[in-house]
C-alpha cells in the first residue's frame, strides 16, 4: 500500500490528470489516472502541484529585525548598511536564533523548503555563524538550509576578514562568499575573487559572491569570477549574485561578457524585490531599473534564479517569504510577460534555484523526494498572478502545512455568492 497518492493534479509542464504515488518519502510513480490503495489519498481537483519553492539568496542573520535599533527611514542601501552596523553590537545568539526560526515557520507555510542564506563573518566572534549553524540543525527535518560565509565588510577591507571566513568554513559553513565591489579598490576586489575561489577549490566548496551590486557600469567583477571559475575547474559550482551593474553596462561590452559567463558555467541570481528597490537611487530621470539582464542571460544558456534577499530587515521592511511574490516582481522588472517568459520566472524560484544549490532528488519524477506544494491555481502563470494559496505543503511525503482556499463571499444582487479570482474557461 502506498503512503500517499495525489490524484488529478496539473503539473508545471502542463500535464493534467496526473497521479503521484509516494512511498517511503520518495515519488514511486508519476502517471495519468493511477488508482491504487494508499494510507492517504489527496484529490488535487485539477490544481497545480509543483516541486517546493527554493530561495537561493537570503540573509537570515538579519531577518525580522525590522525596527532594531530603529527603522530605516530613507529605505536606502546606505542607511541599511549603517543600521546593520548599529545592530550588530546588540545581537544575541538567542534572539538571532528565535527570529530565524520564526522566519523558517513562515517559509514552510509558503512552501519554501530550501534556502541558501549568507551569514556575516565580519564579526570575529562569529556569533551569527554559530547561531545559524544551530538553526540549520534544528530545521533540518523540514528545510534544507545552506550557509554562505559572507565577509560583508570586505574580506580584504576588514581586519581579520580572511581568517574569520576560514574559521566559519572550519565550523561547517557550506559555501564560500565574497563582496568584491565593496573592497577598497577595483584591484582589491579582483584579488578577493581570486583568493576566495582558490579557497573554495582547495576545500571542495561551492562559491556564491555578491557581485557588482552597483549602478556603476565599470564594476565588472563578474568577469573575473567567470575567469576564475574556468581557471580553477569550478564550472557549475560558482554563482554571481545580484550583478546589477550589468543593467548599466553598454551593449557592446555585455555582448562579450554574457558568452564568457555561459562558457564558465557560472550561474546568476537576481533579487528582484531588492534590486528594484535599492538600485537607481542616484538617478533622477531617466531612472534605471537596476536588475541584471535576466532574459538575455537565460537566452544565452546561463542558469538564472531569483532570490528574496531580505525580509523585514535593515535594508527592506517588506516581505513574507513568498517566492511567488519574488517571481511576480521579477517578470515585471525584466518585462518577461510572454507566456514562456512567465513560466521561466516560475522556474527561477523552483528548478533553476535547485541547480544553484546543487540539490539532489528534486523534482516531480520517480525517485525524487516527495517534497511538493499543491497550489490554488491551474498553471504556473495563474500561480504567479495570484501569488497562489499553498493548499498543502509536503516534505518527503509528510504534510508540513496547509491553508484553506482563498475564497471571497459576495453580497451582490444578481451575482454569485463567491469568487476565487479565477476567470471562467
Amino acid at each position: 500500500m502506498l503512503d500517499l497518492l495525489v490524484r488529478n493534479a496539473t503539473l508545471p509542464d502542463g500535464r493534467t490528470g496526473m497521479s503521484i504515488a509516494v512511498q517511503d518519502g520518495r515519488i514511486a510513480e508519476v502517471t495519468a489516472g493511477l488508482d491504487a490503495p494508499a494510507h492517504e489519498t489527496l484529490d488535487a481537483q485539477g490544481q497545480l502541484l509543483t516541486p517546493h519553492f527554493i530561495d537561493p539568496h537570503f540573509h537570515m542573520d538579519a531577518t525580522l529585525s525590522y525596527g532594531l535599533p530603529r527603522v530605516n527611514e530613507s529605505g536606502t542601501l546606505l542607511e541599511g548598511i549603517a543600521l546593520w552596523g548599529e545592530l550588530k553590537p546588540l545581537l544575541t545568539q538567542e534572539a538571532l536564533i528565535e527570529r530565524a526560526l520564526a522566519y523558517c515557520d513562515w517559509a514552510v507555510a509558503k512552501g519554501l523548503l530550501a534556502i541558501r542564506t549568507h551569514v556575516d563573518t565580519s564579526d570575529p566572534s562569529l556569533l551569527a555563524v554559530d547561531a545559524l549553524l544551530e538553526v540549520k540543525r534544528r530545521v533540518a527535518p523540514y528545510i534544507d538550509l545552506q550557509l554562505v560565509a559572507f565577509p560583508q565588510d570586505g574580506v580584504l577591507r576588514s581586519p581579520g576578514g580572511l581568517d574569520n571566513l576560514k574559521r566559519a568554513l572550519d565550523k561547517g559553513v557550506d559555501v564560500v562568499g565574497g563582496i568584491p565591489h565593496f573592497e577598497r579598490t577595483m584591484a582589491d576586489g579582483a584579488t578577493s575573487v581570486k583568493l576566495l575561489c582558490e579557497i573554495a577549490a582547495e576545500r571542495g566548496k561551492l562559491v556564491d559572491m555578491h557581485c557588482d551590486e552597483s549602478d556603476d557600469p565599470l564594476s565588472r567583477h563578474i568577469e573575473t569570477l567567470a575567469f576564475e571559475a574556468q581557471r580553477l575547474g569550478l564550472q557549475g559550482r560558482v554563482n554571481g549574485s545580484h550583478c546589477t551593474s550589468m543593467h548599466s553596462m553598454d551593449n557592446y561590452y555585455v555582448s562579450k561578457l554574457i558568452p564568457l559567463i555561459a562558457e564558465s558555467g557560472v550561474s546568476v541570481i537576481a533579487n528582484p524585490l531588492i534590486n528594484i528597490t535599492l538600485q537607481g537611487r542616484h538617478d533622477t530621470y531617466p531612472k534605471r531599473r537596476g536588475m541584471t539582464r535576466v532574459p538575455e542571460l537565460m537566452a544565452a544558456g546561463v542558469n538564472v534564479a531569483f532570490g528574496h534577499d531580505c525580509v523585514m530587515d535593515p535594508w527592506y521592511g517588506m516581505g513574507s517569504g513568498d517566492m511567488l511574490e519574488v517571481a511576480h516582481m521579477g517578470l515585471h522588472v525584466a518585462q518577461m510577460t510572454s507566456q514562456a517568459g512567465i513560466r521561466r520566472c516560475f522556474e527561477a524560484v523552483t528548478r533553476n534555484a535547485a541547480k544553484v544549490l546543487h540539490l539532489t532528488n528534486y523534482g516531480l519524477e520517480a525517485g525524487c523526494d516527495a517534497s511538493f506544494v499543491l497550489l490554488q491555481a491551474r498553471d504556473p502563470v495563474e500561480a504567479i498572478r495570484l501569488r497562489a494559496t499553498r493548499l498543502k505543503v509536503y516534505r518527503k511525503g509528510v504534510l508540513l502545512a496547509e491553508t484553506a482556499p482563498a475564497v471571497a463571499t459576495l453580497h451582490l444582487v444578481g451575482r454569485g455568492e463567491q469568487t476565487a479570482f479565477f476567470p471562467t474557461r
